[in-house]
């Protein structure tokens, strides 16, 4: 499936409310913080926050941002990719390893090599180029998660 469009947050700020809308809906958490992060990214020139949405006829169908950190107790592994969803009708058709590259690459073009993400999944991030680097507990977690790294190339 190649007919969909992976957008910046911060080149397409009339997607603010739209993304921010979308991401509470996936994840839960407020959408004024989904919408405080991305309005930063906007009216900033720094690397960091930055956010991401796969776009097919006009709906988001995926996404993800990049933040210094994702709610974990290893402050030292930054920046981290967080909240990537794919709505269930376009999963395993590529659309979170596409959005995994171009985050990636984009992140590069700020000089920002390595990229760290927390999970429960294990295989997914490895089959995207992800090596498992430690388990982390994340904030309020009873129990450890995977921690994964990046490089570019």
């Amino acid at each position: 499936m190649d007919n969909y469009s992976i957008l910046c947050i911060r080149e397409e700020p009339d997607l603010l409310n739209c993304a921010a809308d979308w991401f509470h809906e996936k994840w839960g958490i407020p959408r004024e913080e989904y919408y405080k992060s991305m309005n930063q990214c906007l009216l900033n020139n720094q690397s960091i926050p930055q956010w991401y949405v796969a776009i097919l006829n006009g709906n988001i169908i995926g996404g993800l941002g990049v933040i210094e950190n994702d709610f974990h107790d290893r402050k030292d592994l930054s920046p981290n990719i967080c909240a990537l969803y794919v709505e269930k009708t376009y999963r395993n058709q590529g659309v979170a390893g596409r959005l995994l590259d171009y985050a990636c690459s984009d992140m590069k073009k700020y000089g920002i090599e390595v990229l760290y993400l927390m999970t429960d999944h294990s295989s997914f991030y490895e089959k995207n180029g992800w090596k498992f680097l430690c388990m982390v507990q994340g904030d309020g977690d009873n129990h450890l998660s995977r921690m994964y790294v990046h490089r570019a190339p």
